[in-house]
């Protein structure tokens, strides 16, 4: 072999450097998107989340169309993002911009699934906000065709980025707390959140001028229009959202699937206060208070594992190794329970024991940022941390499967590989309910 010289190692240079910028249209467009350049993004759902993630794409990315049923979100955004192209219709958009890389979803919960399994059979990388989906069997569906497809997704749950998240999986990894046995996580915010425990409205006012309600209501059954479901307020509403548990448990939640490698429990039962009330209210809206268990058996990778949720003021018991008088159970938290100790949100408990130990042996890469991520993943990269075809569906899977025990108030036995509630028909129909027509997958 010739001897290496500089005139070889810079003519060797010259040609990595040519192929990194090759254009997009050479490599064949969606997919294949090489680091040198930049995504062409367009947002679906644009009112306030979307906004906001958008405007985090558009920080390194091209932003080159938005989306919504709201002529408000449409003004706001083209003032952000003067350059894009605005639209009415995500599926129409889709269809005429065929120079659109990716996009970020970020609708409301019902319309998580058509707009994302749309997207993914165009070849377009998806982002959507958490939960992924609004049922079990969407789910499902969009785990598969992610792994299909091969596009590059990520699900808006950014606490799986953080140091603090990566910190109790290796506590845990490293025997901090033993085998880990129990998972308590909460959200203790005020219930203003959205509209929980109440019935339909029964007054029918007319659709503001800048609303298209028909799009707006997608795939659920069509009601009159009410300021009551919108523009926030729509997440306690069975037909649109999910409840307090699909809105936040996907946050606290997530690192527990990641770190134990879980799959799909076995059991799952839940409480609230919406099993005394009618139908008319409990079959409307999410419960003001509940506690959900899942229960998960053993797998070479964990022994048994108990999750269990509380929102709307319930708490778990005060740990004993929690310093007398220390604040326990507000807001959103989460507390690992193991044979040897007990780690609250990061930090193992008592304080002193935290002291002791110190900081758990660094066995996972440092995230470069939830959204960053992604946009790498979209370039060639490796995968998201919170891609689709891995633990964003498996946990909002298992969430929703909380939502259905909520609605039923039955224990329910789930069949994880055929996705089959296996002891109430009635439940089981909530995995796959009835869509609008039009709006199929």
């Amino acid at each position: 072999m010739p001897k290496p010289t500089r005139r070889l190692f810079l003519s060797a240079a010259a040609v990595t450097s040519a192929i990194a910028i090759v254009p997009r249209h050479v490599l064949g467009g969606p997919g294949n998107t090489p680091p040198s350049e930049k995504l062409n993004v367009a947002g679906i759902g644009v009112g306030g989340q979307g906004t906001g993630d958008l405007g985090n794409v558009a920080t390194t990315e091209n932003i080159v169309a938005f989306c919504d049923v709201d002529k408000r979100a449409i003004a706001n955004n083209a003032k952000r993002h003067p350059k894009a192209k605005p639209h009415t219709d995500f599926r129409k958009m889709l269809d005429e911009m065929k120079e659109i890389d990716a996009i970020v979803c970020a609708t409301p919960d019902h319309l998580h699934a058509i707009v994302t399994l749309t997207a993914m059979r165009m070849g377009k990388h998806v982002y959507c906000e958490k939960p992924l989906t609004h049922t079990v069997g969407e789910a499902r569906m969009v785990r598969e065709e992610a792994k299909k497809n091969k596009v590059a997704t990520q699900m808006g749950n950014g606490g799986q980025a953080t140091e603090e998240s990566r910190l109790v999986s290796e506590m845990i990894w490293d025997g901090a707390i033993g085998q880990l046995k129990e998972v308590h996580a909460w959200s203790n915010r005020k219930p203003d959140i959205s509209q929980r425990g109440v019935a339909r409205p029964k007054d029918t006012p007319a659709v503001p001028d800048y609303l298209d309600w028909d799009k707006w209501v997608g795939p659920s059954p069509l009601r009159p229009y009410h300021p009551s479901y919108l523009p926030f307020t729509w997440r306690g509403w069975w037909d649109f959202g999910s409840g307090v548990l699909g809105d936040i448990g996907c946050h606290q939640l997530f690192t527990t699937f990641r770190t134990l490698k879980l799959g799909l429990p076995s059991i799952v039962e839940a409480s609230s206060t919406n099993w005394q009330q009618s139908d008319a209210i409990s079959q409307e809206t999410a419960p003001m208070a509940s506690i959900t268990r899942f229960k998960f058996t053993a797998t070479a990778d964990h022994g048994p594992v108990e999750i269990i949720w509380y929102d709307g003021g319930i708490k778990p018991p005060y740990p004993d190794e929690l310093e007398p008088g220390r604040q326990f159970g507000t807001n959103d938290g989460t507390m690992y329970v193991g044979d040897k100790g007990k780690i609250l949100d990061h930090r193992l408990i008592p304080a002193n024991r935290q002291k002791e130990y110190g900081k758990p042996p660094k066995k996972m890469e440092r995230s470069p940022g939830h959204v960053k991520e992604w946009t790498e993943a979209c370039k060639g990269g490796k995968p998201a941390g919170a891609s689709f075809d891995s633990f964003a569906s498996i946990c909002t899977e298992t969430i929703l499967l909380g939502n259905i025990a909520i609605r039923t108030n039955k224990r329910l036995e789930y069949d994880g590989a055929k996705g089959e509630i296996k002891n109430d028909p009635a439940a089981n129909a909530l995995i796959n309910p009835p869509r609008r027509a039009g709006w199929e997958l």
